[in-house]
């Protein structure tokens, strides 16, 4: 504890056993009150300011102490000084003493319960931000919430001192009011519990639930007004209608037709969507022939004779679209028909909140009302309008996949997680491969430790890396197509055959009414919508990337089952969409994965946290299968094994963060981890080992010193 947290708590301390020793209380009752009226009135109006000025002071006080007496107070105040001044001073009194009683368990108490529990309250802190000065009103405005609790407890929140003070300054007007007029009237109560007769407090409490209604009578205004121009159907044709056939488009129509709703999907070239058939599942087949075109290389390494592996890229290509084939009836329409999806095939355009427009691919055009409609529209790669980038051409994640000829020279633009899987790939498979990033290293969103491996294995499998490299312009010259970059001041030429664009993802929302219906995006050109996936209409929903804030498939079928059990039941009750654990893996080699927050992260956002590291160096499978390289690192609560993120590198990261990420999820700590039986040999034992150093670094030394006492007087005896 701080010297000056010190200090607040002796006076405080001090404050509270003068009041209590002096004897104070036993005037702060009814009876007191009553017996000495006539000389406090008189007292008052013999100096009224300066008796104004200490009574003012003493109630500021009292209820900046939390102890009892501030409704005695209250009453004293109409008493003495009668409805008008007694109205004004006990009103301001009551207000300053709440707001010293909020800032005081905000300095004693905030930091401490944030650091502690600031993960767990982070909606909750989200709420009072957005809308606690509208909750704090409505307790202020119902007295049978003790107001002293009602202080200390929003110091522990993120709300503005001013906000406070004059919310409260208001909402406590009325209680404040019905005090001081029984005040004046002090000789017909019998008690404090006569003031608050059962009839007034249901008329606080109605007071208090107003401001509840009135919000939800100006939401359903408001949302009557957004739909005013739009006629309703009498009758709908689906209970909701899917917009996009990818992973979060498809998982919608599953829930819903696994619910017996009725629902259409619109889909305008293949279902599957982008990790079908250009992101994950043909990334990570030429992945695998890259790797295993490395490993084999490496047969040295393994006692076995040299073998000269060469890639036939041609082939490899034809694999990938034979892993797609492969996979391919598991998206089908077929497949989706059977379970009962509408799966139309054409571009949807929305345009009415219940009418989506479908033109399909034989030139017929349909108008499909629905109750709801579910936008899983996707992304797609960014270009960027870099100077001489269309004369030069590219190819990008989506496009990359019709190649059957090696480029000799690869130029991959970015060093994100894409650039990084192909850079790596593509290099494998026999290109001269520059990566370009502009920031100071690859993976830019990983602490520096994860880049550094990165870019080492990158090297040492020839991979040119020129981080801080920004991108100026490109050009042709003697038939060669060169970049010019800027590095350090000076400018770069970067010769190449073939540039791959790998800058990330911009959502679709653009070409199917969102602009035409006022559904707005937000400045990372997602559409906008709420926490539960709504946007401005509340029956039309987002979903995947084309929501974001994650570019991820598995979060896309996660915030499905948001977007289709809302739609669907979203009169009885509605679900927030909870990204409080979201898991991600980089499939380079070593694999990189994360979950929760990185160390980097953690110092940005100011999170108090301990990390603990095991080396991947060390593990005895790792050593066994020649791949003993990587790291498990755990942030931590200091002093506590819960555990705030996980970045794995090493071979199969992407699996091992799975038990992190149940971990995190259900509130289990290193403890549990350490507790459970891992299969020896396995690269999943690293899990286990990471616990067992935090637990060695937390070991109880003061017990462990009476513990070897106690051994050593067993061996005497």
């Amino acid at each position: 504890m701080s010297a000056k947290r010190l200090l607040i708590v002796l006076a405080l301390l001090a404050a509270l056993t003068a009041f209590f020793l002096s004897g104070f209380g036993r005037y702060l009752n009814l009876d007191a009150l009553k017996a000495q009226q006539e000389n406090l009135r008189l007292i008052a109006s013999s100096r009224p300011l300066e008796i104004a000025s200490l009574f003012f002071l003493l109630y500021a006080a009292i209820t900046a102490l939390s102890v009892p007496g501030a409704a005695i107070l209250t009453l004293a105040a109409g008493a003495i000084f009668g409805l008008g001044w007694g109205m004004l001073i006990a009103s301001f009194a009551s207000t300053v003493g709440a707001t010293l009683a909020f800032l005081a368990a905000r300095f004693l108490f905030h930091d401490v319960v944030q650091r502690r529990f600031g993960d767990r309250l982070k909606a909750f802190n989200e709420g009072v931000q957005r809308e606690g000065a509208f909750y704090l009103f409505t307790l202020r405005l119902v007295p049978v919430f003790p107001f002293f609790l009602i202080n200390l407890l929003m110091g522990l929140t993120p709300m503005r001192t001013l906000t406070y003070y004059l919310v409260s300054q208001v909402g406590m007007l009325p209680g404040t009011l019905v005090y001081v007029y029984a005040g004046t009237e002090l000789g017909k109560i019998d008690s404090l519990r006569g003031i608050l007769s059962p009839g007034l407090l249901l008329a606080f409490v109605l007071l208090g639930i107003f401001p509840l209604i009135a919000k939800k009578a100006l939401a359903v205004f408001q949302v009557r007004k957004i739909y005013s121009r739009w006629p309703r159907p009498r009758h709908y044709d689906y209970n909701v209608v899917v917009i996009g056939g990818g992973s979060a488009g498809l998982v919608t129509a599953y829930i819903a037709a696994a619910v017996k709703a009725k629902v259409a999907l619109v889909e305008r070239q293949r279902l599957g969507g982008d990790c079908l058939y250009t992101g994950c599942v043909p990334s990570k087949a030429l992945i695998r022939s890259a790797r295993l075109l490395s490993q084999m290389r490496r047969a040295a390494e393994f006692g076995l004779k040299p073998v000269d592996a060469q890639a036939n890229f041609a082939a490899v290509m034809e694999r990938v679209q034979r892993v797609i084939t492969q996979i391919e009836p598991h998206d089908s329409a077929q497949r989706y028909a059977g379970l009962g999806v509408q799966c139309l095939t054409g571009t949807a355009r929305i345009v009415t909140p219940f009418e989506v427009e479908v033109r399909e691919t034989n030139g017929n055009l349909r108008t499909l009302s629905t109750k709801n409609i579910v936008i899983a529209a996707g992304a797609r790669p960014l270009v960027p309008p870099i100077p001489g980038i269309e004369q030069t051409g590219y190819l990008t994640s989506d496009t990359l996949w019709s190649l059957r000829i090696l480029p000799r020279r690869l130029l991959v633009l970015g060093g994100g997680p894409i650039g990084c899987e192909l850079a790596q790939a593509f290099a494998r498979l026999g290109s001269e491969v520059t990566q370009v990033e502009m920031l100071d290293r690859l993976l830019a969103k990983e602490d520096r430790e994860v880049s550094t491996l990165i870019e080492a294995s990158f090297r040492d499998e020839g991979v040119r890396v020129l981080t801080g490299h920004k991108a100026l312009r490109f050009m042709k010259e003697d038939e060669e197509q060169i970049l010019i970059a800027e590095h350090g001041g000076n400018q770069v030429r970067i010769a190449f055959d073939l540039l791959l664009c790998a800058l990330g993802r911009t959502a679709n929302t653009a070409g199917y009414g969102l602009e035409e219906l006022g559904i707005g995006v937000t400045p990372s050109r997602t559409v906008e919508t709420n926490g539960r996936l709504q946007t401005v209409y509340p029956n039309i929903y987002a979903a995947g990337d084309v929501a974001g804030p994650f570019q991820f498939t598995h979060t896309a079928a996660h915030q499905a089952w948001y977007a289709a059990v809302n739609s669907l039941f979203g009169r009885f009750r509605k679900f927030k969409a909870d990204y409080a654990v979201i898991p991600w893996a980089t499939f380079t080699e070593p694999e990189v994965a994360r979950v929760g927050l990185s160390e980097l992260e953690a110092q940005a956002q100011g999170v108090p946290h301990e990390s603990t590291v095991y080396g991947i160096e060390d593990l005895d499978r790792a050593l066994a299968d020649g791949e003993a390289r990587g790291f498990v690192k755990v942030l931590t609560v200091p002093g506590k094994d819960r555990i705030l993120g996980v970045t794995i590198v090493g071979e199969h990261a992407g699996d091992l963060i799975a038990e992190f990420v149940l971990a995190m999820k259900h509130g289990l700590g290193l403890n549990k981890i350490l507790g459970t039986i891992h299969i020896y040999p396995t690269m999943a034992e690293a899990n286990k080992y990471v616990a067992g150093n935090w637990k060695r670094a937390h070991a109880p030394a003061a017990l462990l010193k009476w513990v070897e006492r106690y051994h050593r007087w067993e061996r005497r005896h």
